[in-house]
C-alpha cells in the first residue's frame, strides 16, 4: 500500500505479515489462479491480516463450481505447514509443495540423506523419489547448472567473510562482538561463521561442507500417489508462471503502491491490473513473443495531424512488417491510414 493509503491500518487495508518486510505499512492480500500456460483466470483480494488457511478455503470453495476434472495445488515453502497441507487435501485435492532444505525437520533430513540414483528428466534437471510416509512422497530435484552457481556464490561469500574476520584475534572482545553483530545481519555470511568458546571468529568448514551437499537441490512434497517424480518436478515448475505474473503485476503494470482506502476502490484497482495482465498473457501466447518486444514494436505506431490549404487530416505512420505480423496473429485489423479529414478553418 502507499504511504497515504490509510492512517490507522484498520479496515480492508490493514497490518499483517508483510512478505516485503514492510510491517509498518497496511496491506491487502491478493491471490491469483493461473492456467498451465500462465493465463490468469481468477483474482482474489482479502484484508491484509487474512491467514493462509482462510485463503485456501475461499479459493477452493470458489473453484468448486468450475468443471475441473482434477485440482492440483502447487505452493511454495510458505505453505508447507501441516495445517495448510490438511486444508489443501480437503475435498479430494492434492498438492505439490516446496520444502525448506534447511528446515531441520526430521522428514526433510531423512529425504535428503536417503541414498539412491537420480533420474535424468531434462537437460538441467534430475530427480530422485523418496517415500517417507504412506500418504506423502518427497522428490529431491537437482540442477547441475544451479549447483555450479551455488558453489561459485558460496566461494564469493567465503572470501568476503574471510576478509572481514582476518586479524580479528587481535581485537578486543568488545570489538569482536560488535563485528559479530554486524555479520549476524548478513544471512549469507552468518551461515558460514563459527564462534569459538573463547569468542574468536572462524570460518565454519563443517557448515560449508553441509552447504555444498545442498548445491543445486530443492525438495518437493507431494500427496498424489499417481504422479511420477518427473511430473511432480515439472508441475512445481508451473509455479514459476505464477511468480512471473506477480512480477509483471508489480513492475510492468505498477500494481503498487495503492493510493486508495475504500475497499471497493482497492478491489477495482486490483481487478484492472489483473485484466491488463490477462491481455498481456493472451497477446504473448497468441504471438509467441514477449510483451516487452510486442510493446517495443507497437509503440512506434503513431498518428500525426497535418494542416494545409485544403484542410486538416490525421494520418497514421506506415506499418512495419513486424507490426503487420503482430496485428495479424492477434486477429486485429490494421488501423485506417487516414483517420480523420477536416475542412480548412473559416477566416
Amino acid at each position: 500500500m502507499g504511504e497515504d493509503a490509510d492512517t490507522d491500518g484498520v479496515g480492508f487495508p490493514t497490518f499483517g505479515k508483510s512478505k516485503d518486510s514492510r510491517d509498518d505499512l497496511p496491506q491487502v492480500v491478493i491471490g491469483m489462479a493461473v492456467t498451465r500456460a500462465g493465463i490468469p483466470v481468477r483474482v482474489w483480494c482479502w484484508p491484509g491480516n487474512t491467514t493462509d488457511s482462510a485463503l485456501i478455503r475461499q479459493a477452493r470453495e470458489d473453484m468448486r463450481h468450475w468443471t475441473l476434472a482434477r485440482v492440483m495445488w502447487v505452493a511454495d515453502r510458505g505453505f508447507s505447514s501441516a495445517r495448510n497441507r490438511r486444508e489443501l487435501r480437503r475435498g479430494g485435492g492434492h498438492y505439490i509443495i516446496g520444502e525448506k532444505l534447511r528446515s531441520g525437520s526430521a522428514e526433510a533430513t531423512a529425504a535428503l540423506s536417503r541414498q539412491g540414483r537420480y533420474q535424468h528428466v531434462r537437460d538441467n534437471l534430475q530427480v530422485k523419489q523418496v517415500r517417507i510416509a504412506d500418504d506423502e512422497r518427497f522428490v529431491v530435484c537437482y540442477n547441475p547448472e544451479q549447483a555450479d552457481r551455488d558453489a561459485a556464490l558460496r566461494e564469493v561469500m567465503t572470501g568476503k567473510l574471510t576478509t572481514l574476520i582476518t586479524d580479528t584475534d587481535r581485537l578486543t572482545p568488545t570489538k569482536r562482538a560488535e563485528l559479530r553483530g554486524r555479520i549476524s545481519t548478513m544471512p549469507g555470511l552468518n551461515r558460514l561463521l563459527r564462534v569459538t568458546p573463547g569468542g574468536l571468529l572462524r570460518i565454519d568448514k563443517t557448515k560449508i561442507a553441509a552447504e555444498a551437499n545442498l548445491d543445486g537441490k530443492y525438495l518437493l512434497r507431494c500427496s498424489d500417489p499417481n504422479l511420477s517424480a518427473e511430473d511432480i518436478a515439472l508441475g512445481y515448475k508451473q509455479l514459476l508462471e505464477v511468480e512471473r505474473g506477480w512480477r509483471d503485476m508489480k513492475t510492468t503494470l505498477e500494481l503498487r503502491p495503492v493510493y486508495h482506502r475504500l475497499e471497493d476502490r482497492i478491489r477495482a484497482h486490483v481487478i484492472l491490473c489483473w485484466l491488463a495482465l490477462l491481455l498481456i498473457r493472451i497477446a504473448e501466447t497468441t504471438t509467441g513473443d514477449t510483451w516487452n518486444r510486442l510493446r517495443e514494436e507497437l509503440q512506434d505506431l503513431h498518428v500525426g495531424t497535418f494542416e494545409g490549404p485544403a484542410g486538416t487530416f490525421r494520418q497514421r505512420t506506415e506499418l512495419t512488417g513486424a507490426q503487420r505480423t503482430i496485428l495479424g496473429k492477434l486477429g486485429i485489423d490494421p488501423p485506417k491510414k487516414i483517420i480523420e479529414l477536416g475542412l480548412p478553418a473559416t477566416p
